[in-house]
């Protein structure tokens, strides 16, 4: 059996300091290249996630690092001790990038035959991958058979008299390559072993990796859902482990704000112990640019030496009243973000960009968001909030006062540290924001109304108020001076604001 990674680094553009060796304000291209040999040999991650989903992607990576790095991967066997990991566009969303789907596998057996030369011997440094938004069985075993019958099956064509592919360029290996379900909706999230069960009968895998979002759930139906989601997954995904007898090790798609996971060096501890039956957490960029480098590596660290403890169970009745805490949360949760859904867009593109992510709506990309309203990426999307004033974990949160006294115990047992989650959240709320943004967005009075009680709610019922350090007090009047500059057009600070309150939380969003 494989070593299964416990930290996988990522490129998410979550971080709002740009590291020192990277050439512009924008990690692209070469800087990339860099940036996943720094991931293995500095930060000491396991696995690195090579993205071509909704951006540009260097299709030679193995190359350059066996080339470049020679000397660390000669000790360190890509593949073996380290791994990379592709994730791949779904060509089903896609539509005018799709046939990047098939580019990307193009390049594993490429990367095969160079680690071959390189370590004289057969090893496959890209063997795994990740398919994006996946939602049912069929969509992982058509990549499995993709890569099977047109790639790895390719070297038994005849192309003319007698003459066959591999005798005119060679063996095409690996022969079959591992697909790892990203499930990143609500509703495929509860039903994630019916998502896995026929790929397991049908390709009969040694094991499965299953990778949880957790940014777009919160987003899409903000923080309780998203984590309950998660827990119930992660439950139902042990039981189908057991009844198959098919080793599954989840992944947890965590960013450092607690809307999107709360992973990073000062809170991993309570994330291992909220999400037990994880094998592999993302490392995303805020945490690797955006807190003193020694303090990131001693985490990461902490983190791949850490225990894997068995998922919490949730038994069928736990589930139902789980659903229902959900559904009403998503409802009072969704109609808020639909009324700020404009200003959410206005403030996204004030933003610093850390990638060169394509454009994420229409044509070239995934419109991401409620059924009503298009949002933009998670990142930006937690951005702009919190440059409001308004830390997206708030919103949704007085549709718990109609609980019972049972149904709260329920909740609170399964999300163990929502309290230590809205309590580092909440710092960053500003009560002089709502006012400004309704003078200069005109939001209706309704959905101000809204969010105080949802405020209300945290500070009467968990005793969490909005007072905080030196830190975020700072970040509160950087967020009356933003509005301010909204107010009086003034874009160019505005844009400085942004970024000086990213700094002060240690992340864009």
């Amino acid at each position: 059996m494989r070593y299964i990674p416990r930290t996988m680094s990522t490129q998410h553009p979550d971080n709002a300091v740009v590291p020192e060796w990277v050439k512009g304000e924008i990690i692209e291209g070469e800087d990339e290249i860099t940036e996943a040999f720094l991931a293995y040999s500095v930060y000491g991650v396991h696995e690195v996630m090579w993205d071509s989903e909704g951006k540009d992607v260097d299709t030679h990576v193995v190359r350059k690092l066996l080339t470049k790095y020679s000397d660390y991967f000669s000790q360190k066997i890509l593949g073996k001790d380290v791994f990379l990991t592709y994730r791949i566009p779904n060509p089903q969303i896609e539509g005018a990038d799709r046939k990047v789907f098939a580019e990307t596998l193009e390049t594993i057996p490429i990367s095969y035959d160079l680690a071959a030369k390189f370590y004289k011997k057969d090893i496959s440094p890209v063997f795994e991958v990740i398919l994006p938004f996946t939602t049912s069985s069929l969509e992982l075993i058509l990549v499995a058979k993709y890569y099977e019958k047109v790639i790895g099956e390719r070297e038994e064509l005849e192309l003319y008299d007698g003459v066959k592919i591999k005798d005119y360029l060679g063996f095409f290996n690996p022969k079959r390559i591992e697909v790892i379900p990203l499930i990143e909706d609500k509703p495929s999230m509860v039903k994630a072993d019916k998502i896995i069960e026929d790929y397991i009968k049908v390709i009969k895998p040694q094991y499965m990796r299953v990778f949880l979002a957790r940014s777009d759930p919160a987003m899409n139906y903000g923080i309780i859902p998203a984590v309950i989601s998660v827990k119930i997954a992660l439950s139902k995904l042990k039981r189908i482990s057991e009844k198959y007898n098919v080793p599954i090790f989840p992944i947890i798609g965590v960013g450092s704000l607690p809307f999107r996971g709360h992973l990073n060096p000062l809170n991993y501890k309570n994330v291992i112990d909220e999400y037990k039956g994880v094998y592999t957490f993302t490392i995303q960029s805020a945490f690797k640019y955006d807190y003193e480098q020694p303090e990131a590596i001693n985490a990461i660290k902490e983190i791949n030496d850490s225990k894997v403890e068995e998922p919490l169970n949730i038994d069928e009745n736990e589930e139902k009243t789980l659903i229902k805490i959900v559904d009403n949360f998503t409802y009072r949760y969704q109609g808020i973000i639909e009324s700020l859904a404009n200003i959410i867009n206005e403030i996204a593109v004030l933003l610093p960009r850390r990638r060169a992510r394509k454009l994420h709506v229409g044509l070239f990309g995934y419109s991401r968001g409620t059924e009503k309203v298009s949002l933009p990426r998670a990142i930006s999307f937690v951005a702009s909030l919190y440059s409001l004033g308004i830390p997206p974990e708030i919103l949704g949160m007085n549709s718990l006062s109609s609980l019972s006294e049972e149904e709260w115990d329920l909740l609170t047992s399964v999300y163990i540290h929502l309290k230590d989650d809205l309590r580092e959240a909440i710092k960053y709320y500003n009560p002089d924001s709502l006012d400004e943004i309704k003078e200069i967005f005109h939001v209706e009075d309704e959905v101000l109304k809204k969010i105080r009680e949802d405020i209300e709610f945290i500070e009467n019922n968990l005793g969490l108020h909005s007072n905080g350090n030196y830190e975020t007090e700072k970040h509160k009047l950087l967020n009356s001076l933003f509005l301010l500059t909204l107010k009086n057009k003034k874009i160019s600070e505005a844009k400085k604001y942004i970024y000086e309150m990213a700094v002060l939380r240690k992340s864009l969003g």
